[in-house]
């Protein structure tokens, strides 16, 4: 797909959006849900955490366009909570139903995201940064989350992730 964002500064971001996209769920295929929660005696965060917490991010994102949806992911991720001993979290399939439902929503907004929306103010305890450079930071933090999934099908026995 062509991707002609309004901002010209958003087309690398465009292209690592449609292939986070297709990755997360390419790092997701066929994971059973009772993997999905295993932490192999460690502290790591599993892999039901972390495609909750990239989903969460995708919602918070939205919302700096007017996009307000729930998500099975609010009260887990609420205020960035961290991942917790004795939460059950939402399965997988509920995970990638909110991720295909937000995803079309968002990109629809960041492609034609003027520079001057870029440029508004996107505040956060403690910290002040535009929405340009949030988007930047949740496209890198997307790619990182998938990487980490991709490493946990492996600790868990699954095959690599396909990329293709």
């Amino acid at each position: 797909m062509k991707i002609t964002p309004t901002s010209s500064r958003m087309y690398g971001f465009m292209v690592l959006y449609e292939m986070h996209t297709d990755f997360l769920l390419r790092a997701l295929a066929g994971i059973d849900q009772k993997d999905a929660q295993k932490r192999l005696e460690t502290k790591a965060n599993h892999i039901a955490w972390i495609t909750g917490s990239v989903i969460h991010s995708r919602y918070f994102l939205a919302k700096s366009f007017s996009i307000s949806l729930p998500s099975v992911t609010d009260e887990l991720f609420e205020n960035n909570k961290g991942i917790m001993d004795d939460a059950n979290y939402p399965p997988l399939v509920d995970l990638i139903k909110d991720w295909q439902e937000i995803t079309p929503l968002l990109q629809e907004v960041l492609t034609t995201a003027t520079d001057e929306k870029l440029e508004e103010k996107f505040v956060m305890p403690e910290m002040e940064i535009t929405l340009f450079d949030m988007i930047g930071f949740s496209s890198y933090r997307e790619a990182n989350c998938i990487g980490q999934i991709a490493l946990w099908r492996r600790l868990l026995g699954y095959p690599g992730m396909n990329y293709m």
